[in-house]
């Protein structure tokens, strides 16, 4: 008897997380399916695992092939799967117990051949919510593509992982990952899928846990030179779904809007489908940068290295990493940090009064910040500064919540190659320096 779900796995020296991964898959509360191990060609014990795993269960088929990447592994679960519906899994993440029982009583009920679900973006102990679409019930693929070009940068619609397809339309169309895109190739396959689907419907409890993991199959890097092609290539393939989804009269009504979202994008730096892998920097840094000696040289790479923490953030909000350098530093502060001037905001963060001017203009049109002047104060140039109060607004809360997480991530990668001892060590001297700093400073000011 055929599975009704084939979850397909593909798998990548993923030694550290596999165990977590498949044991979330096997102990789902629904039952009836079959799971697809691709070992692409892993060098540490990751194909051992698959095998003692395939072993251990009869739902479970370990796949062996030479490294070709993720795309490949893909492509040959999908030749082998037998489910009437599709689920993918990345080795990093796992699923609620709930989420395969979730996914097919949705698409039964409703007879439907896309099935999205919110998730989780875990980031060490703590995780936050993700999703978009919270409309009930089924709903047409005009109405997905509208939700979808408000935010078609978001991982809601460019994953895999957290959607459920329906087979027959991959087998039907031929549809496949193509091996020779190795940068939104997720997305990619989502647009040609979508193509053929009718009736969706949307999950609004999260199903899906994911950590972002830039050693993963899925973030294996491409060469430069292929660059061009691939964003030229997600740009037709972008533009060219809305041209088929709506009518000729349409499209042009909407023509406007997406490209107006493409070039605000490009402009400052949130370009959806065309942004750089967590890790990259917007401004490649040299060898005399990154070697470079002294205290400016140093700050500047702490301040890169939160940049790239920073821009995926930044891409998901529709932000420029200005913007959200700045929302990083007033929830670094907190509400209840003193008032400050614009002034000072541009000294700080090394930008101009009307850089400062303007993102505060574009955080409070988000409604993430409520600014308003309270007092005028003498500065420490003995110059008269308005002070601002500002405030955050429960629109922020969920980009607050992805601050905590690049505050993690960013510690992390910074102290890497220092154990627990030697960390501790290193805050408690970083925080006497810090106070002697400021006391040093303090009593400079007053003396003036």
């Amino acid at each position: 008897m055929l599975p009704k779900v084939s979850i397909i796995l593909p798998v990548y020296n993923s030694e550290k997380t596999i165990e977590r991964c498949i044991s979330s898959i096997v102990n789902q509360e629904y039952r009836d399916f079959e799971l697809l191990l691709v070992n692409d060609g892993s060098t540490d014990s990751t194909g051992e695992i698959c095998d003692k795993w395939a072993k251990g269960d009869s739902r479970i088929r370990a796949i062996h092939k030479e490294n070709s990447g993720v795309s490949d592994a893909r492509n040959l679960a999908l030749a082998e799967a037998s489910g009437e519906y599709l689920q993918f899994v990345d080795s990093d993440d796992w699923l609620s117990l709930e989420a395969t029982g979730r996914f097919v009583e949705i698409a039964e009920r409703y007879r439907c051949d896309l099935v999205i679900s919110d998730f989780y973006r875990v980031a060490g102990k703590r995780k936050s919510h993700k999703g978009n679409i919270g409309e009930d019930g089924p709903f047409s693929l005009e109405t997905y593509a509208a939700y979808m070009m408000e935010k078609p940068a978001d991982f809601y619609y460019g994953v895999l992982w957290n959607k459920l397809y329906r087979r027959e339309i991959v087998e039907r169309f031929g549809l496949r990952m193509d091996p020779a895109v190795s940068w939104c190739e997720d997305f990619m396959f989502n647009l040609e899928y979508l193509r053929y689907a009718k009736v969706f419907c949307a999950i609004q409890i999260p199903l899906y846990y994911y950590v972002k993991n830039k050693n993963s199959l899925s973030t294996q890097g491409m060469s430069f030179s292929n660059t061009v092609k691939m964003k030229k290539a997600v740009f037709a393939c972008y533009n060219n779904f809305y041209k088929k989804v709506f009518s000729e009269e349409e499209y042009e009504k909407l023509r406007p809007r997406i490209y107006r979202f493409l070039i605000d994008a490009a402009s400052d730096g949130a370009v959806p489908f065309w942004a750089k892998k967590l890790g990259e920097d917007g401004s490649r840094l040299s060898s005399g940068i990154l070697n470079g000696k002294g205290r400016i040289a140093e700050q500047y790479r702490q301040r890169k290295l939160l940049d790239c923490y920073l821009e995926p953030v930044a891409i998901r909000y529709e932000l420029s990493i200005k913007e959200v350098r700045l929302l990083y530093h007033l929830a670094e502060a907190g509400e209840e940090a003193e008032p400050c001037s614009k002034q000072e905001l541009a000294d700080l963060l090394s930008e101009s009064v009307q850089d400062i001017s303007h993102q505060l203009r574009r955080l409070e049109g988000k409604e993430y910040l409520q600014v308003k002047a309270v007092s005028q104060k003498e500065g420490y140039d003995k110059g008269k500064w308005k002070a601002l109060q500002i405030a955050f607004l429960p629109e922020a809360q969920s980009i607050l919540e992805e601050m905590k997480g690049v505050q993690a991530d960013c510690m992390d990668a910074e102290f890497a190659f220092l154990s627990p001892e030697e960390r501790k060590i290193y805050l408690d001297l970083t925080q006497k320096v810090e106070a002697g700093v400021r006391e040093k400073l303090h009593t400079r000011r007053l003396s003036k």
